[in-house]
Parts: structure tokens; C-alpha cells; sequence
């Protein structure tokens, strides 16, 4: 028997323990993208078995961003003398009015990159353009952002500003816990965020809510052995911080800590479907309102609310599966997506449509 078998056979041993003594299946959270579609890839739900319900939160960074933001974005590309700069991931995100693909076939200025440095070499190359960057993502991407806001400082670029959506991975995990609806029993914490911020900042999290916080690697037997772990706790009836991947500290990158610290300041986020939550955003700080394109150009956030039937945001929050949708897989397809879950090529709606739908 292989190490993931094995894993698999004891996690099925032990689930079957705690729904016996329940009544119902224990519910995990993978709060990481690239954890999702491994899952989905390798096939692991079916290894793992009925009496575990393992569901998908809002690890997509794409997929927690409220439309209004993509609203806004599709504006400024729009403006005479603007350019836009993203990750190829926001492209084809539909807001309102359309995706920035859309405002790109209307003659809107919108540039792919792959690294936040290239949004300010384009600056530099365009100095008759105002270049926004869209900065998006946990605190995985926020420290490249960062990076590219003080670059553009040293450089003296008039013309480099950056439109901050960065989000913080703890207080949306709080927030989870304190939906009555969502019922979790243990996070599988994300391994790319947990890097920066460290497994020490899950430790507020396990003493108010009681919840088994462990980060794992994201091949299928890493992933399997986070479980495990999870699972060994709430058989204990204990709940604890745990690791099983090894890049990960308890006090994170400093470094790149050191850097959000600097150049941006918590502040309240709306998140796709769970709302405004307090302090779970990094607006840029006042030491750098020039690079804020906010603040530069005098932008206020709005709402936009999710398309009818849309059910992204239950998605996310895991309330539902994909496949509960009923868009899912007719009307909203990789081809013509309706919500971001299925834009992304970490969303959900993306991965169970590649695998699952092919399984079945």
C-alpha cells in the first residue's frame, strides 16, 4: 500500500469514528487555490470517503473580489491616457458592465503581466500613461506590490499608482467561523500565505473558536498527511496549530512582513458573498498616497452584487458544491463564465469542471 493509501485508509478509519459519534460528516476547509485543484486533479475526495465533507473557502484570490472592484478597473482602462496592468487571472472576470477583455475590444489599454516589477517597467517605458496596476491576492502577492510601490518611488515615476484589493487570510477565517450557516470542523490552512505569515497567526484562531489549524504542501499525499493531522486532533478532542510543510516558520517571512508593514495599512475589505469584514484588507499607507490610485484619482468602492443564479459566493463559503449551481457546466463554462469561480484557474468552478464533470 502506498504512503497516500495508507493515509487515505486512516483518515477513512477515523472519520467514520466522528460521524458515528456526530451524526454527520466532518467538514474541512481548504482555504488555498492551488490545494483546491490538486484535490480536484487527483481524484482525493472519492480515496477520502463519505463521513469527510471536504469543501473549498475562498482561497481563490480572484474569486473573493467583489465586482465593483472590476467595475472600477474596466473605468480606468477606459480612460483616455490610462493603462491597466493585471494578472491574467482578472481579465476575463465579468463585473456589471463587462470583463477588462471587454473593455480591451473597445480599444481600453490592457496589459498581462506576470510580476508587479513589469507593471512598473511599463511605466517607466510609457511616461505619456497613467499605468495602474491592480493589486490583487493574499500575502503571498501583497509583498510584490510592496516591492513594486517603493521601485516606482526610487525610480520617480509620476505615472505608476496601484489599485490595492489585497486581502488577509486570518480575519476571513474568522469571519467563516462565526457564520452559524458554514459549520467547520478544521482548516487546512494555505501553504503559500502561510510562508509569509507564519503558523504562529493561526494561534488567535485556535484558542477562540477550538478549530484544528494545520498547513500542508499541496501534492496529494501532503495534503493527505494535513488531514491526517486535523483528524487526529478532533479524535483527541484537542484543537492546535499544526505543520506538516516544512518552508513554513512560526513567524513567517519577516522580510516581506516588514514590507507590508511599511508600505500598507489594515483596513476594512469586502469580500465576494461574505461581505465587509473588519481589518481583513491592506489599503496603502499615507506615507505613499501617490502610488494610490484610490486616493490619486479620487475612486470609491462600491458593491456590485453577484449575477442571478449565480452561486459563486455559496461556493466559496462552502455552503455548496459547484455542481450545485445551476449555471454550473451549461450556462457558465470556462468559455463563457458567469461568476469568477469559473474564470480563475484556481476557482472551484474551474477545477470541479475539468475533473469532476469528466469523472461523471
Amino acid at each position: 500500500m502506498t504512503d497516500l493509501a495508507q493515509t487515505c485508509a486512516t483518515i477513512r478509519q477515523l472519520s467514520q469514528g466522528l460521524r458515528a459519534s456526530t451524526g454527520r460528516p466532518v467538514r474541512i476547509m481548504e482555504i488555498c487555490g492551488t490545494h483546491t485543484v490538486s484535490i480536484s486533479r487527483s481524484g482525493l475526495r472519492a480515496m477520502l470517503g463519505d463521513d469527510l465533507s471536504l469543501v473549498s473557502g475562498p482561497g481563490c484570490p480572484v474569486c473573493v473580489t467583489d465586482g465593483g472592484y472590476i467595475d472600477l478597473a474596466r473605468e480606468l482602462a477606459l480612460r483616455k491616457g490610462f493603462a491597466v496592468a493585471t494578472y491574467g487571472d482578472m481579465v476575463r472576470v465579468p463585473g456589471s458592465q463587462g470583463s477588462l477583455a471587454d473593455a480591451r475590444a473597445d480599444g481600453a489599454d490592457v496589459n498581462v503581466v506576470y510580476a508587479a516589477h513589469q507593471a512598473v517597467a511599463l511605466a517607466a517605458a510609457r511616461p505619456g500613461r497613467q499605468v495602474v496596476f491592480l493589486g490583487i491576492g493574499f500575502e503571498t502577492t501583497a509583498p510584490a506590490s510592496a516591492l513594486a510601490i517603493k521601485r516606482a518611488r526610487r525610480m520617480k515615476l509620476d505615472n505608476f499608482s496601484v489599485l490595492s484589493a489585497h486581502k488577509l487570510v486570518p480575519p476571513a477565517m474568522t469571519a467563516l467561523l462565526d457564520d452559524p450557516r458554514i459549520g467547520i470542523d478544521g482548516f487546512l490552512c494555505p501553504g503559500h500565505v502561510s510562508v509569509i505569515i507564519g503558523s504562529d497567526a493561526y494561534e488567535p484562531i485556535v484558542r477562540r473558536y477550538g478549530r484544528p489549524c494545520v498547513t500542508a504542501g499541496f501534492e496529494p499525499v501532503n495534503i493527505a498527511a494535513g488531514l491526517l493531522e486535523i483528524f487526529r486532533q478532533l479524535s483527541d478532542g484537542v484543537a492546535a496549530v499544526g505543520n506538516v510543510y516544512p518552508p513554513v516558520g512560526p513567524h513567517g517571512n519577516t522580510a516581506a512582513l516588514g514590507l507590508l508593514k511599511e508600505v500598507f495599512r489594515p483596513c476594512d475589505a469586502r469580500w465576494r458573498a461574505i461581505g465587509v469584514i473588519p481589518a481583513s484588507g491592506l489599503a496603502i499607507a499615507d506615507e505613499f498616497t501617490d502610488m494610490d490610485a484610490f486616493r490619486r484619482f479620487n475612486l470609491s468602492e462600491r458593491h456590485v452584487p453577484d449575477p442571478p443564479d449565480c452561486r459563486c459566493g455559496q461556493v466559496i463559503t462552502g455552503q455548496c458544491a459547484p455542481t450545485d449551481c445551476p449555471l454550473f457546466g451549461s450556462v457558465c463554462t470556462p468559455r463563457s463564465p458567469i461568476g469568477p469561480c469559473m474564470v480563475s484557474s484556481e476557482g472551484s468552478c474551474a477545477a470541479f469542471y475539468k475533473y469532476h464533470r469528466r469523472a461523471n
